[in-house]
């Protein structure tokens, strides 16, 4: 029993990890590098506003579902999503 209990409480942190490297992932398409590999002023600030949203969906307290969704949002529409989420997810 104390095992789940100390797993519940490290959960918090293990999805912030998750999403930090979820959106070092995004940044992995191409139009945020150059043919160098190094990233463009757009690609750093694709990254830290990606960070920025994953870190701010997951301090919310919404369902599970919800935050999914986001989720999914923000990963498929790489600029954008993080704009649209800022902008219409009604968050506190």
């Amino acid at each position: 029993m104390q095992l789940l209990s100390s797993l519940r409480n490290r959960i918090p942190s293990l999805a912030l990890l998750l999403s930090v490297f979820a959106s070092t992932l995004l940044t992995a398409c191409g139009s945020g590098r150059r043919a160098d590999g190094s990233l463009t002023i757009f690609g750093v600030l694709y990254l830290l506003f990606a960070v920025f949203a994953f870190i701010s969906l997951i301090k919310q307290d919404w369902s599970i579902g919800k935050k999914i969704i986001w989720g999914l949002v923000i990963w498929f529409f790489p600029f954008g999503g993080s704009i649209i989420y800022f902008l219409f997810s009604g968050r506190s």
